[in-house]
């Protein structure tokens, strides 16, 4: 059996990796069904959603065409095509395994879900699963889609599980930049690694300005001890799964950037270059956010025993101020006769010794700082 190669390691993640609950629109607010509609196939042997486009010489000649006709627009090896399923079913895939000649297990992984960031090189093709990340500034939440891609030496099949990426943001930055069309799949790998590697920057910045904000809570004149604590976890498990998400892109970029792929011409390289900065940069931005999280839910416990021993403090000294009267009250209380029983002096003496030993008492822990 072929064996395949991985650029990380496989094996499929739990937790909060992609989505299975349907969405009412992409994280960038637009509606599903109708992103990037001219590529969308009015009429498709494939039981889900699909969208086609094709290159020729650099140029798109057309788009929205029957996924059956992809095979007749690959045959002058002039044309690189794009093919692109919403949440397909296994029989969808097994019409790809058929047409394009793609490998069993690639077809097992990208049925699968959850599965890790990573890329597996195959004979004749790559396996690539990614995730694209938006954050809930209001929960804290930190919401992925995941994207597994087949990619060929004339095209690039995008495997969508969920409609949380928007793939006509993709789409658009391909129409940005024509120019880079003659580059042939290399091109089409381009415009998605950049917009889902910007989309986990935008991510990061979103986590960064969210901790800006606890910090300023950390030290607000009312103590928000439990609202910070709770923010502070679910900003911390935010910035874990991103971890989850954007470490592994390290690895993804350098497989595709090395020269015995061949996928990325010397001309794209660049290009590449810049993505991969990026994925070093949010990588080495999530690992501070997680340290300084870690940091603010110290200090706030710091901060908590501060002022636990504040308030100890204060109630220790005004127990000892009350003590003085509650102790001469309780001499001048005994039913034994004593100097200035029943005796007018006898009450004054009792005042002055509670108010000269209360204000002292007052004073003393006023100049040490314990009221």
């Amino acid at each position: 059996m072929e064996s395949a190669q991985s650029g990380t390691a496989n094996g499929a993640l739990g937790g909060q990796l992609g989505s299975p609950v349907p969405r009412e629109s992409t994280f960038h607010g637009s509606d599903p069904h109708t992103v990037a509609e001219a590529a969308i196939c009015q009429d498709s042997s494939t039981r889900c959603q699909a969208r086609t486009r094709i290159y020729r010489d650099g140029e798109l000649v057309d788009q929205g065409f029957p996924v059956e006709r992809i095979s007749d627009h690959l045959v002058d090896g002039k044309s690189m095509i794009w093919l692109d399923l919403r949440d397909p079913d296994h029989e969808d895939l097994l019409v790809l395994q058929n047409e394009f000649g793609l490998h069993p297990v690639a077809i097992e992984d990208a049925l699968l879900d959850r599965e890790r960031p990573k890329i597996d090189r195959y004979e004749t093709h790559l396996f690539m699963t990614v995730y694209g990340a938006r954050l809930d500034m209001t929960t804290g939440e930190l919401a992925t889609s995941e994207l597994s891609a087949f990619i060929l030496p004339q095209g690039l099949i995008t495997i969508r599980k969920d409609d949380g990426l928007d793939i006509g943001k993709v789409v658009e930055r391909w129409d940005a930049s024509p120019d880079l069309a003659r580059h042939g799949v290399g091109f089409l790998l381009h415009g998605l690694l950049d917009f889902i590697v910007d989309g986990h920057f935008e991510a990061v910045q979103s986590l960064d300005d969210a901790v800006e904000e606890l910090e300023d809570n950390l030290f607000d004149d009312k103590p928000k001890n439990v609202s910070v604590h709770r923010r502070s976890f679910e900003l911390r498990k935010s910035l874990v799964l991103l971890r989850r998400v954007v470490l592994p892109m390290r690895e993804v970029l350098n497989t595709l950037m090395r020269r015995d792929v061949r996928f990325v011409d010397s001309e794209l390289m660049p290009y590449y270059q810049d993505v991969y900065d990026h994925v070093l940069r949010a990588t080495e931005w999530t690992e501070s956010l997680r340290d300084l999280v870690t940091t603010i839910l110290e200090t706030n416990l710091t901060i908590q025993g501060n002022r636990m021993n504040i308030i100890t403090k204060k109630v220790t000294s005004w127990a000892a101020i009350i003590a003085v009267p509650t102790f001469v009250t309780g001499f001048y209380g005994m039913n034994v006769p004593y100097p200035g029983f029943s005796a007018r002096a006898g009450f004054i003496t009792s005042i002055v010794i509670m108010l000269g030993a209360g204000s002292l008492l007052y004073w003393i822990f006023r100049r040490q700082d314990w009221l």
